[in-house]
């Protein structure tokens, strides 16, 4: 009978001191291992995010560098009424009246340098006589240009001694860039 007490003993003391302070021990470790598994899962999410973004912004600055090479800077005024021109002559749209103003910028206080890019805006006022369907294709066209053009405001009338054309008012902004 001592014997079985004295293996009953080891066995109770080789668990009490070695196998539960084992088992919490792995147990511990398996979590700390889900932990790491999961916050390496958001890493790979997270770099797939930025492999994403930077493709992005490669084909953006190529596009960029595609519009700068199809227009001078400075000269966007100038490709804003040529593209006025050609689409009032296909769309068969007539001008009425048209009237650039450049914008004035305030000097900022405390900027002494200028900048490299130098933005300015000509605000633009167009009366026009067109139907609704080459209006639509006129301001269509607008956004195919490679420089921004804002339109601030647009109103469509429609006047009894014109007709079949509306007489279309609108205030756009060409951003130049200098």
């Amino acid at each position: 009978m001592l014997f079985f007490v004295i293996i009953a003993l080891a066995i109770w003391g080789f668990d009490r001191f070695y196998y539960t302070p084992q088992r919490q021990k792995i147990s511990k470790l398996k979590e700390e291992i889900k932990g790491a598994n999961s916050k390496l899962s958001e890493s790979l999410l997270l770099t797939q995010g930025i492999e994403a973004l930077e493709t992005e912004v490669s084909r953006l600055e190529k596009e960029l560098g595609g519009i700068n090479q199809r227009t001078l800077r400075g000269e966007e005024f100038k490709a804003f009424l040529r593209h006025l021109a050609k689409d009032c002559d296909r769309l068969q749209i007539k001008v009425v009246s048209l009237t650039p103003q450049e914008e004035k910028i305030p000097l900022q206080e405390g900027k002494k340098a200028p900048s490299a890019f130098h933005d300015r805006k000509i605000a633009v006022q167009i009366v026009l006589h067109s139907t609704y369907v080459s209006l639509g294709n006129y301001l269509r066209g607008i956004e195919g240009l490679s420089f921004p053009v804002t339109l601030d405001h647009l109103q469509v009338e429609r006047d009894e001694e014109i007709l079949p054309f509306l007489k279309v008012t609108m205030g756009l902004t060409v951003h130049v860039i200098s």
